[in-house]
Formats: structure tokens, C-alpha cells, sequence
């Protein structure tokens, strides 16, 4: 079966599924104060887009890129099945959300991620992403681990986006 990534609304109720189990097992890696979700209400925003992995028609992962001030794009909500994982589906996604960051001129895509989220550090690290110091308004606790990716490089972009 062939896999396809397309972006959707999150408000279906396969994709709700998805999410809590996404949210289930962010719960079982970090306290429920320490986690930062987004509901599927909140990702239906126009400032999110969402993207979902089908195989077979059937949703199998999801990210989702959030947009911020100053040029900044957020990776949230990532997340693939146990039954799909080491096929890098999660590498697709996140280069879908880069991909999409880029057409719209963002400067840098950022993330929190958990501190015992070794498989998603993969995927980030794998992506090019590079840990770096807290970003947007999450705190500097034990339980985040953050990343970032700047999308230009000062001189070819500023002419290019201009």
C-alpha cells in the first residue's frame, strides 16, 4: 500500500483518535503539566496547518506546522503509529511542514519535544534540526528538550524573499 501525506482538517474522528493517542503517550513520558498539547480544536486555527499520513486510506501519523510572530514556524503535534514507525514517516512529515514553512517565507522552524522522546529526537536530528535553548514562551524545565532550524541563510534569502 502506498503512503500519502496531505494536509486536513483535525476535525475528523479518525484524527481525533490519532491525537489521543498521541496525547496517551506524551502522558506516559511527562507530567500532564509538562505537556503542551494542542487540541484537535486548537489545530483547526487558521494559524496551523495539519498534516496527515494515510496508508491505505487509513491515518497512520500527523504533524502540524503552527505559525508565530517574527517569521516563526512551530512543528507540533507529530506523531505515527507503533505499527508504522521506523519507515520515517515522521521525516516526511517534517519535511512537509519545512517544505510549507519555506513557501511562506518563515526565518525558522522551532520545538519542544520531551525529555525521554529518544525516537522524536531522531527525527528532528535526522531533519536538521540542532538543540538550542528554550524558545517561544515554553520554560526552561527538565521535561523539555528544544530544537531549531533556521530556513534562510541571511544573504540568498533576504533577495529571494523580498
Amino acid at each position: 500500500m502506498s503512503l500519502t501525506i496531505a494536509v486536513e482538517t483535525p476535525l475528523q474522528d479518525e484524527v481525533r483518535t490519532l491525537v489521543a493517542e498521541l496525547n496517551a503517550v506524551l502522558l506516559e513520558l511527562t507530567p500532564p503539566e509538562h505537556c503542551h498539547h494542542l487540541t484537535v480544536e486548537q489545530m483547526a486555527d487558521e494559524d496551523t496547518t495539519v498534516f496527515i499520513a494515510r496508508e491505505g486510506g487509513v491515518a497512520v501519523a500527523c504533524g502540524a506546522l503552527k505559525r508565530h510572530g517574527d517569521g516563526i514556524g512551530e512543528v507540533k503535534r507529530m506523531y505515527t503509529r507503533p505499527s508504522h514507525r521506523g519507515r520515517r514517516i515522521g521525516e516526511q512529515i517534517v519535511a512537509r511542514v519545512e517544505a510549507m514553512a519555506r513557501a511562506e517565507g518563515l526565518k525558522r522552524l522551532v520545538l519542544e519535544t520531551g525529555d525521554r522522546h529518544y525516537a522524536a529526537w531522531k527525527v528532528y536530528e535526522r531533519s536538521g534540526f540542532t538543540r538550542c535553548g528554550p524558545v517561544l514562551d515554553y520554560a526552561d524545565v527538565k521535561w523539555s528538550v528544544f530544537y531549531d532550524k533556521p530556513l534562510f541563510d541571511g544573504s540568498a534569502s533576504s533577495a529571494a524573499g523580498a
